[in-house]
């Protein structure tokens, strides 16, 4: 009896204690119900990324903007005085909230900004709609190496006799880069176009700042690095040999297609190591890491990774997230809310689900084997390997089962859409960066090129800021230079990597580019059309190509206007990088030598950094 009555004792004791945390739990819930729902950036890239410490001096020889570029100012305006735009593509499956321009950009701030160079209209005039649904009036496709003579003898008697004309832009671009100094004022119009008229919608701008601040919020400059992995450019250069298996396959299927289509004119196969030391190739996330760590930039720096897809997976990325553990992207930052509202309502697609194939019956056996002709023959082949649900899962499960590319579903067309969102975040982030460093760019192709693009902005926006401009075949001899010692490189070749990045931030590096990537987009090197130079800072001597073509030093004086603000700014930067190469001394001196000159025995006491491990 006395076992019996302690045991109530005990039920009742763990009951009140039961009811005591339950009340405990309710009055915790009600008193901050409004702190759980908040996204903290700072906590969640703590709990994620351990390695990232509180605010460290900012190293002006890393981070700090390019002195001799001070000068270059944006300047877009027109320097004198000198149609219709009718949207006609569609993105399919997008969300019905946008149509296929509002998806990405402002439409508003589009006309408004252009109102004094293009009057656009968001339609047709009535008498004309029904021309345009009947496609009665010419239509037009013209290449982004189409001369002004194009429209000029083309295109302008069919606009006059039609009064309305299509304009197909297939190719990213629907004028040659480079035109005559008599048309600056078109290249100045181009740049008000890309960098100031084509914002993107407020949503995308808004979450792109937010971005910004929560990488801001430790109090460490970050820089962006966009591999330049894409499939199509992979294909078109011959790089297919970089990769391994399913890649190489889907690679040159798409070099294949490009050959039948006349984009390319070269063989099918090609010796990709050769493309890669032509600098054809993109650098390898492996490879960029190394040129950092090089440079001088420590592990737990932070890297923001742009770019909505990278081709061959993120088995690519493992060495460079080992030598670089602070390697963030959008889904570090955002969470899958804030990304899904940026994508707005969109209706429901079926389920794709895998269906393995039909196994054969016992009757379609036997008379495929009578079919195999007369005996004796050897043995039935064995029965072929099954193919898994997750080899099939993915863009590229059709390579297990058929030698021809499906055409995309909607679920694919709805991830393209999404991508395009992606990369705009990408963009927005990369032009704000400390620094930005591109995998591949001025591949010569043609096409749109992201890191082309936010080199441009950069360049037009502040030209001091931090923006590498590798040259991929000298990177590519330096390499194979040590290309057995990698992760224990020389002191000598860490120097001449140091020497050769250095030069491609300033004038150099400029020229450079000029040569090489305004021949192809003008938007990527909008220089010296849409700047202005303050004179009362240092002299720049102009410099001139083969053609006769200025390609450095001949921008106009800026107005009055900028001229003293900017000059004083310019000043103070350089009073405070001097401030801060004195900091950075002093630290080194109290923290030892500098990492460059310890490369090799750091290395040597990791054992990550084999990479045979």
């Amino acid at each position: 009896m006395v076992f019996k009555s302690k045991i109530k004792w005990v039920a009742l004791l763990v009951l009140t204690l039961s009811l005591g945390s339950m009340v405990a739990h309710l009055s915790m819930t009600k008193f901050s119900s409004m702190n759980l729902i908040q996204y903290s950036a700072k906590d969640a890239l703590s709990h994620d990324f351990p390695n990232i410490v509180s605010p460290v001096i900012r190293n002006k020889r890393l981070w700090g903007t390019v002195r001799s570029l001070a000068s270059l100012q944006p300047y877009a305006n027109p320097r004198n005085s000198y149609p219709e735009i009718q949207e006609s593509t569609r993105s399919k499956q997008i969300s019905y909230k946008f149509k296929s321009f509002s998806y990405l950009y402002d439409e508003e701030q589009f006309i408004a900004s252009l109102k004094n160079d293009v009057n656009i209209v968001k339609s047709l005039p009535e008498h004309l709609k029904a021309a345009r649904r009947s496609n009665e009036f010419p239509i037009f496709k013209p290449k982004n190496s189409a001369s002004p003579n194009f429209y000029i003898k083309e295109i302008l008697p069919n606009l006059k006799k039609a009064k309305v004309v299509g304009l197909i832009i297939t190719e990213g671009g629907c004028l040659q880069s480079i035109l005559p100094p008599s048309m600056s004022e078109f290249q100045r119009l181009r740049c008000r176009v890309a960098f100031h008229a084509l914002q993107f919608r407020s949503e995308i701008q808004t979450l792109g700042r937010q971005m910004v601040e929560r990488l801001r919020a430790w109090g460490q400059p970050f820089l962006s690095y966009h591999p330049g992995l894409v499939r199509d450019t992979l294909a078109y250069h011959g790089c297919a040999e970089l990769f391994q298996d399913v890649h190489t396959e889907l690679i040159q299927y798409r070099r294949a297609q490009m050959i039948r289509q006349g984009i390319v004119s070269d063989e099918l196969n090609v010796d990709s190591h050769l493309q890669r030391e032509n600098g054809s190739c993109p650098l390898m996330p492996e490879e960029v890491g190394l040129l950092l760590r090089a440079m001088g930039y420590p592990s737990k720096t932070i890297i923001y990774l742009a770019g909505s897809q990278t081709f061959g997976g993120q088995r690519l990325l493992i060495p460079l997230r080992a030598m670089f553990a602070n390697l963030v992207d959008r889904t570090s930052l955002c969470s899958k809310t804030e990304l899904s509202d940026l994508v707005g309502p969109e209706t429901p697609l079926p389920s794709d689900i895998f269906q393995l194939p039909r196994p054969k019956s016992e009757s379609e056996i036997k008379e495929e084997w009578s079919r195999a002709g007369p005996r004796p023959r050897p043995l039935p082949p064995p029965p072929e390997r099954r193919i898994y649900p997750h080899e099939k899962e993915g863009w590229y499960g059709w390579i297990t089962e058929t030698d021809k590319e499906p055409n995309p579903s909607p679920r694919d067309l709805r991830m393209q859409a999404h991508r395009l969102l992606w990369d705009a975040l990408d963009y927005i982030i990369s032009v704000e960066a400390d620094a930005f460093f591109p995998g591949f760019n001025n591949d010569g192709s043609g096409w749109p090129d992201f890191s082309g693009l936010v080199m441009g902005q950069r360049l037009y926006e502040r030209a001091s800021s931090r923006t590498y401009r590798p040259d991929r075949k000298t990177i590519a001899a330096l390499f194979d230079i040590t290309r057995g010692n990698m992760y224990h490189p020389k002191h000598d070749w860490t120097l001449s990597v140091k020497e050769h990045l250095n030069k491609s931030l300033s004038e150099e590096g400029l020229i450079r580019q000029s040569l090489l990537s305004k021949p192809n987009s003008f938007l990527s090197h909008p220089l010296p059309e849409c700047s202005c130079r303050i004179s009362s800072l240092e002299l720049t001597k102009q410099t001139e190509g083969k053609d006769g073509r200025v390609l450095y030093g001949d921008e106009h004086e800026c107005p009055i206007w900028m001229q003293s603000a900017e000059a004083v700014g310019v000043r103070n930067d350089d009073v405070e990088s001097a401030e801060d190469d004195n900091d950075v001394v002093e630290q080194q001196e109290r923290n030892g030598p500098d990492f460059t000159t310890s490369l090799t025995s750091t290395i040597d006491h990791d054992e990550e950094w084999d990479p045979n491990d």
